[in-house]
């Protein structure tokens, strides 16, 4: 299923909470991309979704896998890759974030110690770079964080095809 859409996974490095925001003109985005497990990480799946990308990606990183070892399990597993997008941020802050090179355009994300932005069908990078500036930047609790960040990739033009559905997980 395509699911172009934007999201930010990330770390809290206070709590040690972890969550996911999305945002997307494809309907019930909440469903498909945002997956979490306290202790162990959380992971967006975007991009013609790969929904098992959530379970396999989490029971990876339980059991000690790194974000680049993630991917690694994935690039054996899935011969759709190419298609595929992810992000995901591990419960020490490692994270990652990877674009396919089938992915519709303008496709990319920008990862870093405890998150980690992606999106594809954007209007421009500005949105993954306003996503990750902004959760960097503000101040308030985990989740408005999330949710500002999210609000500041839509201010940045979003997902191109409009808006229809978001999520917020923690």
């Amino acid at each position: 299923m395509v699911v172009a859409t934007f999201s930010l996974v990330a770390r809290d490095p206070e709590t040690g909470d972890l969550g996911v925001a999305v945002a997307s003109k494809f309907l019930a985005v909440g469903a498909v991309v945002p997956f979490a497990q306290a202790g162990v990480g959380a992971l967006a799946t975007q991009s013609y979704a790969n929904p098992r990308f959530g379970p396999q990606g989490l029971a990876l990183l339980a059991q000690g896998a790194s974000p680049q070892g993630v991917l690694e399990a994935f690039r054996r597993t899935d011969p759709h890759l190419e298609k595929r997008q992810f992000g995901l941020v591990s419960a020490r802050g490692e994270s990652l974030t990877f674009t396919g090179s089938e992915c519709h355009p303008w496709a990319g994300g920008v990862a870093g110690e405890g998150f980690a932005a992606q999106g594809n069908l954007l209007a421009g990078p500005q949105v993954v770079e306003a996503m990750a500036e902004t959760f960097l930047r503000e101040q308030a609790p985990f989740p408005e964080r999330l949710l500002l960040a999210l609000k500041a990739g839509e201010e940045a033009g979003g997902d191109k095809r409009g808006r229809q559905s978001a999520a917020l997980l923690v």
